[in-house]
């Protein structure tokens, strides 16, 4: 899936195995993130209806809200954006909730 943030930067989300995703973002720096999903972070986000590729989409649009591409880890488990933003759990199953 690859959706375009605005003019210059797009996010490309690629399943890799069950629960591990590639995303590229690409921008004035193209960066490349391994992101893991477990079912545990799933259920605790009350978005166990969504597809799993929307929700790493929909997680990187809230991350680069808040910070450019170059600052995202390269290999994290989506659980611990909360950790670094902790209106995360909130403001993702308000934006996928409306979605799903």
């Amino acid at each position: 899936m690859t959706r375009s943030l605005s003019t210059v930067a797009t996010i490309e989300v690629e399943a890799r195995e069950d629960a591990t995703f590639v995303v590229t973002v690409r921008d004035d720096v193209d960066t490349r993130h391994e992101v893991s999903v477990d079912e545990q972070t799933v259920r605790k986000l009350g978005v166990e209806a969504v597809d799993r590729t929307r929700l790493v989409e929909a997680s990187f649009d809230f991350l680069l809200e808040r910070e450019p591409n170059t600052s995202i880890l390269p290999s994290f488990e989506l659980s611990v954006i909360g950790r670094y933003f902790p209106e995360y759990p909130r403001a993702i199953a308000e934006r996928l909730g409306r979605r799903s």
